[in-house]
């Protein structure tokens, strides 16, 4: 007779990694002065992303419920609109409005990815319970953050989801997931089943992103995702069971499906680190990886005009920059829409030596047409750097390097513009903290009369007075006059 092939009915204890989530949610103190500061700073930049992304119709157009004219009472308030919507649309509505311009932070590792697009589920669930009766601060948001941050930001320092084909909000689902449990009320083992149903929920692939395929479905990804935890959540909260070896199982679990039979590696145990290094895109709505190149072709368009020349002038440019650069956003042919360009680093540098800035307006159909960009796109071209490469994984370094080398067409070659730091990285926070605010002025600006602006101005500018304020009463700052 053969052996028995029959699967094991015993349900086993959950996988380690959803437990150690679930603990680090419902345990960890946060005591870091520098991580609670950085959140404070990370929020104001995420509302102010936001209401940017609402300036645009393509976005401003997916807001709202799924039935027009739905109000829902005690309802999520939708900043920058008049919408009152249930959680998890309001999930949807925020985390799109904050990713749609691709300018808010970001967080560079073996994965890459922005941690602040978690805000979208955190304060869609928070705002709703404020406005239920639950006595919820700023504060708890703040911490939500953080949190959030951590976990997305862990999982990413060693996996890379990207070599698989998966996109990298599968963590912010992960991360939404957990931390809106605990808001929600639930306990520490409900929060294990809520982060494994994030896990066997259909994960995105990164087709969107890359040619021939990029499209603006890369913008409301992340909404896609914060709603889904949002949802996920809430039916664990009604009873809905998980998947204890969601990651282990044999044949059946994430890592033999999605992730080649590896193992997730961790670097380092949850804390605060992620929020503490995140990165900030303060000067430029650019791809990160292109951050510094902008910087530099920004130096470089000054020496031009210095010497009498412009672009036309420009025989050859070459881009120093790093591995994960090369792979994602280095790009020739037709670019044929917004989200191309914007993950396009020939077009990021091109630009800006044109014309002397970037901004997102710069990644329309009519500023595109101009003629010199293909020009000088075809001029222009990248090679690695390994000590770059090398330097964007170092845990005490995580620098971003890209370095412009200009050739004019009569010869002259000008000196290498080289910058490994961009404005938004922690070493650089000093100097960049003014330039967020000044960016976050910019963007209420469009929105409220001076005297709201100020009002809103005095509500973030201090975190003990931040922490204070009831979440129902932050998100009223932002919604539609």
């Amino acid at each position: 007779m053969s052996a028995s092939t029959a699967e094991s009915a015993a349900r086993p204890e959950p996988d380690q990694v959803l437990k150690d989530i679930a603990s680090y949610v419902h345990h960890y103190d946060v005591t870091s002065p520098l991580a609670w500061e950085t959140a404070r700073l990370c929020l104001i930049d995420t509302m102010g992303c936001g209401l940017e992304g609402l300036r645009f119709e393509e976005c401003n157009r997916l807001m709202g419920p799924v039935v027009e004219g739905t109000v829902v009472p005690n309802g999520t308030k939708v900043p920058g609109t008049s919408y009152q919507v249930d959680p998890v649309r309001g999930a949807f509505n925020i985390g799109t409005q904050i990713r749609w311009l691709d300018y808010n932070d970001c967080f560079l590792a073996a994965e890459w990815g922005h941690p602040s697009d978690n805000l979208g589920a955190i304060l869609a669930v928070a705002d709703h319970l404020a406005r239920k009766g639950q006595p919820l601060t700023v504060k708890q948001v703040l911490e939500g953050m953080i949190k959030a941050h951590e976990i997305q930001g862990c999982l990413a320092l060693e996996n890379a989801f990207n070599r698989v084909g998966l996109d990298h909000v599968v963590l912010v689902k992960v991360a939404s997931a957990a931390v809106v449990s605990k808001m929600l009320g639930l306990s520490e083992a409900q929060t294990i089943d809520v982060v494994s149903q994030a896990f066997v929920d259909g994960q995105s692939l990164r087709t969107y992103r890359h040619a021939p395929n990029t499209g603006s479905r890369k913008s409301w990804a992340a909404g896609d995702a914060c709603s889904r935890a949002v949802n996920l959540a809430l039916l664990v909260q009604k009873g809905e069971i998980g998947l204890p070896s969601v990651l282990t199982a044999k044949t059946w679990g994430f890592y033999d499906v999605l992730f080649r039979g590896e193992p997730f590696k961790f670097q380092r145990p949850y804390g605060s680190y992620i929020m503490e290094n995140v990165l900030f895109k303060i000067s430029y709505p650019a791809e990160f990886h292109a951050q510094t190149a902008v910087e530099c072709a920004m130096v470089v368009h000054e020496e031009l005009k210095a010497l009498g020349k412009t672009s036309d002038d420009i025989k050859s440019v070459r881009i120093r920059t790093q591995e994960a650069a090369m792979r994602i956003i280095n790009k020739e042919g037709p670019l044929d829409n917004f989200a191309d360009r914007d993950h396009a680093i020939q077009y990021m540098v091109c630009y800006p030596l044109i014309h002397g800035r970037l901004t997102t307006a710069d990644y329309s159909d009519i500023a595109a047409s101009d003629p010199r960009i293909d020009a000088l796109r075809a001029k222009t071209y990248c090679v690695e750097d390994t000590r770059y490469s090398t330097d964007y994984h170092d845990p005490e370094k995580r620098s971003i390097g890209n370095a412009l080398l200009v050739e004019l067409e009569d010869g002259l070659v000008l000196p290498e513009v080289a910058i490994e730091y961009p404005v938004g990285h922690k070493r650089r926070r000093e100097e960049g903290t003014p330039l967020l605010m000044d960016k976050f002025k910019r963007h209420i600006g469009h929105w409220f009369t001076p005297e709201h602006q100020q009002t809103i101005l005095t509500a973030v500018g201090d975190l003990s007075t931040l922490e204070k304020m009831p979440v129902d009463k932050f998100t009223d700052l932002f919604v539609k006059q």
